[in-house]
């Protein structure tokens, strides 16, 4: 059968609500065919969230830019010896969040494996914000930083979970996902988790009612075949839990990386590719993100027309993408973020981070 036509019929599949298999994965990933792309996965978009697009007031903490593992695709991370290698107190957390009073919905905290810190500074940060801001989401630490401390503290994922937790933990992002390929992460991500154990890592937080976001990293060395690898491993395991809240796909920044000058980006067309193929094949997951500050915002505007339901946020200060090269704002303000989603045709909707609504302007 021709890729034309495949490509059809993954089309009068989605239809009919008939879940697409790899063979469909692949010809929406080689499609030309724009237009039909972006109808079908503004379709399926559609029938599970009608015109709202999600977006939240929340602000981004790295914490800590030293990191044991020094990653091919990282430009942020600095050797704990290194001039520029710095931590922030949970002082300082709870500084820079109380700039902006009670306004943040979200707080997005992630950070390098650095072995200088104790569990406890995980623990008060937690608890301090809690107690500052009783309201807010606390997303926090990715499957990488959560098997880095079962290491490091000697407990198992599932305790370091129930703990953090405990002191306040809400939600987990997607991070330290890459590529769910332990090819990859032997050449790119070396001394990361394997892919079975962030797998297992997230599936473990489900069972603790710990809802979760997914990522992948693409435009790197990565096949179509690997891509659609990584799809089905989260949807499988989406099918097992329904935890996922979301999913992210996040486009590789080269500059300052060691890959520098030798990848090539993705183009605008691929970025769309790759959202519209994620609405579509991940089916059970409630929502697609278009990460404005990876893709741009005017690619951010017409992904909307591709499956994407969700911008993220205004984020306060963005640094990890940044420091590899990123043009885009550090951060966007919440008039920003609505005029955005209205530009595009569409209603904006204020979540928190567990995708509760706070506002729907109209």
């Amino acid at each position: 059968m021709s890729r034309c036509r495949i490509l059809r019929s993954a089309g009068d599949k989605v239809k009919q609500g008939i879940r697409l298999d790899a063979r469909d994965a692949h010809a929406i990933l080689q499609s030309r065919d724009i237009h039909f792309l972006g109808a079908l996965a503004d379709y399926k978009k559609q029938q599970l969230n009608g015109r709202l697009v999600y977006f939240t007031v929340n602000k981004q903490i790295n914490y800590t830019n030293v990191c044991s593992v020094h990653c091919q695709v990282c430009a942020y991370a600095k050797s704990r010896h290194a001039p520029d290698a710095s931590t922030m107190s949970v002082e300082d957390i709870i500084a820079d969040l109380s700039r902006d009073g009670e306004e943040l919905d979200e707080v997005h905290i992630v950070g390098g494996l650095n072995p200088d810190l104790k569990f406890d500074y995980y623990l008060s940060m937690l608890r301090e914000i809690r107690s500052h801001f009783p309201s807010i989401t606390i997303k926090a630490f990715t499957a990488t930083e959560i098997n880095y401390f079962a290491k490091l503290y000697g407990m198992d994922a599932r305790e370091v979970l129930s703990r953090l937790a405990g002191a306040g933990l809400n939600t987990m992002p997607g991070g330290g996902a890459e590529l769910l390929s332990d090819a990859i992460r032997a050449r790119l991500f070396k001394g990361k988790e394997s892919k079975d154990a962030w797998l297992r890592t997230h599936r473990i937080a489900h069972s603790l009612g710990i809802k979760t976001n997914a990522t992948m990293l693409y435009g790197h060395i990565e096949t179509d075949d690997d891509i659609i690898d990584h799809l089905e491993q989260l949807r499988r395991l989406q099918d097992e839990t329904h935890g996922f809240l979301t999913f992210v796909p996040l486009t590789f920044h080269p500059v300052h990386t060691p890959l520098e000058n030798k990848v090539t980006p993705p183009t605008g067309i691929r970025k769309l590719a790759m959202i519209a193929l994620a609405r579509l094949y991940l089916d059970n997951f409630p929502h697609i993100k278009a990460y404005w500050v990876m893709l741009s915002e005017g690619i951010t505007q017409i992904a909307l027309h591709f499956g994407a339901d969700d911008i993220d946020g205004t984020i306060g200060r963005e640094r990890v993408t940044h420091a590899a090269g990123a043009s885009t704002p550090a951060g966007l303000t919440n008039n920003r973020m609505i005029s955005m989603i209205r530009d595009a045709g569409y209603l904006p909707a204020q979540r928190n981070g567990e995708y509760k609504i706070i506002k729907i302007y109209q």
